[in-house]
Protein backbone atom coordinates (compact mmCIF):
# COMPACT_ATOMS: atom_id res chain seq x y z
CA UNK A 1 0.00 0.00 0.00
CA UNK A 2 1.59 3.23 -1.15
CA UNK A 3 4.77 1.66 -2.50
CA UNK A 4 4.03 2.26 -6.17
CA UNK A 5 2.85 5.81 -5.50
CA UNK A 6 6.38 6.62 -4.42
CA UNK A 7 8.08 4.41 -7.00
CA UNK A 8 6.37 6.20 -9.88
CA UNK A 9 7.22 9.58 -8.39
CA UNK A 10 10.88 8.86 -7.64
CA UNK A 11 11.57 7.15 -10.97
CA UNK A 12 9.55 9.80 -12.78
CA UNK A 13 11.93 12.52 -11.66
CA UNK A 14 9.61 14.25 -9.18
CA UNK A 15 11.54 16.30 -6.63
CA UNK A 16 12.14 14.77 -3.21
CA UNK A 17 10.39 17.72 -1.56
CA UNK A 18 7.25 17.16 -3.63
CA UNK A 19 7.28 13.44 -2.90
CA UNK A 20 7.62 14.16 0.82
CA UNK A 21 4.50 16.33 0.55
CA UNK A 22 2.65 13.34 -0.94
CA UNK A 23 3.00 11.21 2.20
CA UNK A 24 -0.03 12.54 4.14
CA UNK A 25 -2.22 12.15 1.03
CA UNK A 26 -1.06 8.58 0.42
CA UNK A 27 -1.67 7.71 4.08
CA UNK A 28 -5.11 9.28 3.93
CA UNK A 29 -6.08 7.24 0.85
CA UNK A 30 -4.89 4.06 2.57
CA UNK A 31 -7.09 4.97 5.53
CA UNK A 32 -10.07 5.48 3.23
CA UNK A 33 -9.44 2.09 1.62
CA UNK A 34 -9.38 0.39 5.05
CA UNK A 35 -12.70 2.00 5.99
CA UNK A 36 -14.28 0.99 2.70
CA UNK A 37 -13.18 -2.62 3.12
CA UNK A 38 -14.62 -2.77 6.63
CA UNK A 39 -17.91 -1.28 5.44
CA UNK A 40 -17.99 -3.91 2.71
CA UNK A 41 -17.75 -6.61 5.39
CA UNK A 42 -14.04 -7.21 6.00
CA UNK A 43 -13.32 -8.18 9.59
CA UNK A 44 -9.55 -8.70 9.68
CA UNK A 45 -7.26 -6.39 7.70
CA UNK A 46 -3.47 -6.44 7.52
CA UNK A 47 -2.05 -2.99 6.77
CA UNK A 48 1.54 -3.20 5.50
CA UNK A 49 4.13 -0.52 6.13
CA UNK A 50 6.65 0.53 3.50
CA UNK A 51 9.89 -1.39 2.93
CA UNK A 52 13.37 0.19 3.24
CA UNK A 53 13.61 1.54 -0.30
CA UNK A 54 17.13 2.78 0.37
CA UNK A 55 18.27 -0.85 0.24
CA UNK A 56 16.72 -1.73 -3.12
CA UNK A 57 19.08 -2.09 -6.13
CA UNK A 58 16.85 0.09 -8.31
CA UNK A 59 16.97 3.00 -5.85
CA UNK A 60 20.64 2.44 -5.06
CA UNK A 61 21.38 2.67 -8.79
CA UNK A 62 19.19 5.72 -9.46
CA UNK A 63 20.57 7.67 -6.50
CA UNK A 64 24.11 6.26 -6.40
CA UNK A 65 26.33 8.72 -4.56
CA UNK A 66 30.05 9.37 -4.29
CA UNK A 67 29.55 10.66 -0.75
CA UNK A 68 30.01 7.78 1.68
CA UNK A 69 28.09 9.73 4.31
CA UNK A 70 24.90 9.08 2.35
CA UNK A 71 25.16 5.37 3.16
CA UNK A 72 24.62 3.30 6.28
CA UNK A 73 28.10 1.83 6.84
CA UNK A 74 26.67 -1.38 8.32
CA UNK A 75 24.28 -2.19 5.46
CA UNK A 76 25.28 -0.12 2.45
CA UNK A 77 21.74 1.27 2.16
CA UNK A 78 21.02 4.92 1.38
CA UNK A 79 20.03 6.46 4.69
CA UNK A 80 17.95 9.37 3.38
CA UNK A 81 15.70 7.05 1.40
CA UNK A 82 15.22 4.78 4.37
CA UNK A 83 14.31 7.78 6.49
CA UNK A 84 11.63 8.56 3.92
CA UNK A 85 10.19 5.04 4.35
CA UNK A 86 10.30 5.43 8.13
CA UNK A 87 8.45 8.74 7.92
CA UNK A 88 5.70 7.15 5.80
CA UNK A 89 5.42 4.28 8.27
CA UNK A 90 5.27 6.60 11.27
CA UNK A 91 2.38 8.52 9.72
CA UNK A 92 0.68 5.34 8.57
CA UNK A 93 0.87 3.68 11.98
CA UNK A 94 -1.42 6.33 13.45
CA UNK A 95 -4.12 5.70 10.83
CA UNK A 96 -5.24 2.16 11.87
CA UNK A 97 -5.35 3.27 15.51
CA UNK A 98 -7.88 5.98 14.68
CA UNK A 99 -9.91 3.71 12.40
CA UNK A 100 -10.00 1.00 15.06
CA UNK A 101 -11.88 3.39 17.34
CA UNK A 102 -14.54 3.86 14.65
CA UNK A 103 -14.87 0.12 13.97
CA UNK A 104 -14.21 -1.71 17.26
CA UNK A 105 -15.53 -5.00 15.83
CA UNK A 106 -12.79 -5.13 13.18
CA UNK A 107 -9.27 -6.47 13.61
CA UNK A 108 -6.79 -4.05 12.07
CA UNK A 109 -3.19 -5.25 12.15
CA UNK A 110 -0.19 -3.12 11.21
CA UNK A 111 2.57 -5.15 9.53
CA UNK A 112 5.99 -3.62 10.16
CA UNK A 113 7.68 -4.73 6.94
CA UNK A 114 10.51 -2.26 7.41
CA UNK A 115 11.81 -3.66 10.68
CA UNK A 116 10.98 -7.21 9.65
CA UNK A 117 13.45 -7.03 6.75
CA UNK A 118 16.24 -4.89 8.25
CA UNK A 119 17.78 -7.74 10.32
CA UNK A 120 18.39 -9.55 7.02
CA UNK A 121 20.50 -6.64 5.80
CA UNK A 122 22.46 -6.46 9.04
CA UNK A 123 23.19 -10.21 9.24
CA UNK A 124 22.67 -11.68 5.75
CA UNK A 125 24.89 -14.74 6.24
CA UNK A 126 22.88 -15.74 9.30
CA UNK A 127 19.82 -16.03 7.08
CA UNK A 128 21.59 -17.76 4.19
CA UNK A 129 21.99 -14.78 1.87
CA UNK A 130 25.56 -15.46 0.87
CA UNK A 131 25.14 -14.61 -2.81
CA UNK A 132 24.12 -11.00 -2.57
CA UNK A 133 22.20 -8.51 -0.47
CA UNK A 134 22.16 -5.25 -2.40
CA UNK A 135 22.66 -6.73 -5.88
CA UNK A 136 19.69 -8.01 -7.88
CA UNK A 137 19.64 -11.69 -8.81
CA UNK A 138 18.09 -10.92 -12.18
CA UNK A 139 19.43 -7.86 -13.98
CA UNK A 140 22.25 -6.38 -15.97
CA UNK A 141 25.35 -4.37 -15.15
CA UNK A 142 26.37 -1.72 -12.68
CA UNK A 143 27.25 -1.89 -9.01
CA UNK A 144 23.89 -3.39 -8.09
CA UNK A 145 23.20 -5.49 -11.21
CA UNK A 146 20.32 -3.20 -12.15
CA UNK A 147 19.78 -1.16 -15.29
CA UNK A 148 16.43 0.46 -16.01
CA UNK A 149 17.10 0.03 -19.73
CA UNK A 150 17.70 -3.71 -19.38
CA UNK A 151 15.55 -4.93 -16.53
CA UNK A 152 14.88 -8.57 -15.68
CA UNK A 153 13.30 -10.19 -18.72
CA UNK A 154 15.36 -8.16 -21.17
CA UNK A 155 17.61 -10.32 -23.43
CA UNK A 156 20.65 -8.55 -21.97
CA UNK A 157 19.71 -9.48 -18.40
CA UNK A 158 21.05 -12.60 -16.71
CA UNK A 159 19.80 -14.59 -13.73
CA UNK A 160 21.85 -15.83 -10.78
CA UNK A 161 22.20 -19.61 -10.38
CA UNK A 162 20.44 -19.78 -7.01
CA UNK A 163 17.95 -16.98 -6.20
CA UNK A 164 17.54 -18.28 -2.62
CA UNK A 165 21.05 -16.96 -1.86
CA UNK A 166 20.03 -13.44 -2.84
CA UNK A 167 17.72 -11.01 -1.07
CA UNK A 168 16.58 -9.12 -4.15
CA UNK A 169 15.13 -10.57 -7.33
CA UNK A 170 14.88 -7.84 -9.98
CA UNK A 171 15.91 -4.57 -8.36
CA UNK A 172 12.53 -3.72 -6.87
CA UNK A 173 11.06 -7.02 -5.62
CA UNK A 174 12.56 -9.45 -3.13
CA UNK A 175 13.25 -13.12 -3.78
CA UNK A 176 10.88 -15.80 -2.54
CA UNK A 177 13.38 -16.65 0.23
CA UNK A 178 13.28 -13.07 1.52
CA UNK A 179 9.51 -12.79 1.37
CA UNK A 180 9.20 -16.06 3.29
CA UNK A 181 11.25 -14.65 6.17
CA UNK A 182 9.30 -11.38 6.17
CA UNK A 183 6.01 -13.29 6.18
CA UNK A 184 7.08 -15.50 9.06
CA UNK A 185 8.19 -12.50 11.14
CA UNK A 186 4.89 -10.72 10.58
CA UNK A 187 2.50 -13.66 10.89
CA UNK A 188 4.20 -14.99 14.01
CA UNK A 189 3.64 -11.61 15.66
CA UNK A 190 7.21 -10.34 15.95
CA UNK A 191 6.54 -7.45 13.61
CA UNK A 192 2.77 -7.03 13.67
CA UNK A 193 0.82 -4.72 15.97
CA UNK A 194 -1.30 -5.99 17.60
CA UNK A 195 0.26 -9.43 17.31
CA UNK A 196 -1.39 -11.17 14.37
CA UNK A 197 -0.77 -14.56 15.96
CA UNK A 198 -2.63 -13.68 19.15
CA UNK A 199 -5.33 -11.57 17.50
CA UNK A 200 -6.28 -14.15 14.87
CA UNK A 201 -5.96 -17.18 17.21
CA UNK A 202 -3.86 -18.98 14.63
CA UNK A 203 -2.98 -22.61 15.16
CA UNK A 204 0.50 -22.89 16.65
CA UNK A 205 1.16 -26.01 14.57
CA UNK A 206 1.14 -23.84 11.46
CA UNK A 207 4.24 -21.97 12.57
CA UNK A 208 6.25 -25.16 12.95
CA UNK A 209 5.49 -26.24 9.40
CA UNK A 210 8.46 -25.96 7.01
Amino acid sequence: MGGNDYNHAFFGGVSTESIQDLVPYVVNIIGQAIKELIELGAITILVPGNLPIGCLPSYLTLFESLDKKDYDHSTGCLEWLNRFSEDHNEQLLAEPKQIQKLYPHAKIIYADYYNAVMPLYHSPNQFGFTGGVLRACCGWGGTYNYNSSAECGNPLASVCDDPSLYMNWDGIHYTEATYKLIFESVIEGSYSFPSSKALCNLDGKYFNHK
